[in-house]
């Protein structure tokens, strides 16, 4: 058989497995051919990204499709690696703020190199590392970058060492300087949950579990770091990406630096901490700073109810009066353990349910029963902030803000953590019944059905 026949061969039976693939979707879900074609164009599509390319004979208002600017950047002659760059409106002089990683024994005097219309223009840049890095030798860093005279508003930026004179390279890494319009008001989304890091995730039902009650919760944007998940993961992730709940960053600082799996040192091996969480987590605080009102900054397994009112919509209003404006609220985490499964007691009855066994995850309704309070409840909590009042952050709480932080009377919120136990003598006697999630099922049940059914998890009513 010559080689023009094989490729003809091997594309016919690609047309077969595709065909043979739609036929399969329609029967389970009982959507149409042209639903699977749309979903399936949508979610494999990334939008060509547009970068303003200059040079001396090139309009300033030419737009080539040249791709990104990168999102990850290296500084030669140092172990500095750049996650991204975000102008400063908040301090006396305008800077760059540019978001690094960096090996805390390393003293390296840092030059910032802007793209300013059509001119390059360079600053002495300095860097603060932050406070919570866990022991690693790698931690989250500050490289702060005072803008030149005449470059107001620089569209990129590069940082060099002074010691390695790198700024005349041709194939020098710029990172797109973000947050160009500061703004008080009229944002996109109210309430955005960043998610980090998102890696070797098998846990389908409770993730769409957790994105369906974040948006009975009022949140109109969740963002996932990434680093690894299973497929059947990823299948949710681009469902709700096509919907616009949810934007994936993809997350991988492996090739620069030796990423732990675990919180300390002792627990796993690395030089940073767990996949690079905290630097994750302020990029996000950075990316969604004027984009909107609120932030808060939880894992998937973690839910914040208020207890008095069923929204955040209704709670942030509530707590700006009792403990005052842009503060940084602390919400004390209650762990529902999984390792133990109890009906609610008898005043209580679990609503119907779709058959939710196959479905690959943990099944939160059926962990209603919490560890009683001990000293990680408060050491273990979780934040809503808004972003505009915070410098930078940390796992647990905001390392810097400009109004401080409040505790959240666990009468009017608190977090619902359903996990593995944290005090694992306890005894199931010992638990307590807390049935609040049940005050959603009957919007949430029918939501999380019609998820698992529109993805194949569930069979189509149709």
């Amino acid at each position: 058989m010559g080689h023009n026949q094989k490729i003809k061969w091997l594309m016919c039976i690609a047309s077969v497995i595709t065909f043979i693939y739609l036929l399969y979707c329609t029967y389970e879900t009982g959507k149409t051919f042209h639903h699977w074609i749309k979903y399936n164009e949508a979610i494999a599509s990334p939008p060509i990204v547009y970068e303003l390319h200059v040079t001396p004979n090139s309009s300033p208002e030419h737009a080539v499709p040249l791709g990104p600017y990168t999102s990850l950047a290296a500084v030669k002659g140092t172990k500095t690696l750049l996650i991204s760059a975000y102008l400063e409106h908040r301090t006396d002089e305008k800077q760059v703020r540019v978001i690094a990683v960096v090996l805390r024994r390393e003293n390296v005097a840092y030059r910032c190199l802007f793209r300013c219309q059509e001119k390059q223009l360079l600053s002495n840049g300095s860097a603060s590392i932050h406070r919570d890095h866990f022991g690693f030798a790698y931690g989250t860093a500050d490289i702060m970058c005072p803008l030149p005279s005449g470059c107001e508003t620089p569209s990129s930026i590069a940082v060099t060492s002074a010691a390695a004179n790198t700024t005349d390279d041709p194939n020098q890494e710029f990172l797109e300087v973000k947050n160009q319009q500061e703004k008080t008001e009229s944002f996109p989304y109210d309430f955005t949950v960043c998610i980090s890091t998102m890696f070797d995730f098998t846990n389908v039902l409770q993730l769409v579990q957790s994105f369906e009650m974040l948006q009975l919760l009022g949140v109109n944007r969740v963002v996932v770091y990434k680093t690894s998940c299973s497929p059947e993961t990823q299948r949710i992730l681009d469902y709700y990406t096509h919907k616009g709940l949810v934007e994936v960053i993809p997350w991988s600082l492996s090739r620069y630096v030796n990423v732990s799996r675990s919180w300390l040192p002792e627990h796993g091996p690395g030089e940073l901490h767990y996949f690079g969480q905290i630097p994750a987590l302020n990029d996000c605080l950075y990316r969604y700073m004027y984009q909107s009102r609120y932030v808060a900054l939880h894992d998937i397994d973690e839910l914040i109810l208020p207890q008095t009112v069923t929204s955040w919509v209704e709670l942030l209003p509530l707590l700006e009066k009792k403990y005052g404006a842009n503060k940084c609220y602390r919400f004390e985490n209650d762990v529902f353990p999984i390792n133990f499964m109890s009906p609610p007691p008898a005043s209580q009855s679990l609503p119907p349910q779709a058959d939710w066994k196959n479905v690959p995850g943990v099944n939160i309704l059926a962990h209603l029963y919490k560890e009683p309070i001990f000293s990680e409840t408060y050491s273990n909590f979780k934040i809503i902030v808004n972003p505009r009042a915070v410098f930078s952050t940390s796992v647990h709480g905001a390392l810097n803000a400009q109004d401080g932080w409040s505790w959240i009377d666990r009468s009017i919120a608190r977090m619902y953590h359903t996990r593995s136990p944290i005090q694992k003598s306890l005894t199931k006697d010992k638990l307590i019944y807390d049935g609040r999630l049940l005050s959603y099922s009957a919007h949430f049940i029918p939501a999380v059905n019609k998820v698992l059914r529109e993805t194949g998890f569930l069979p189509s009513t149709h």
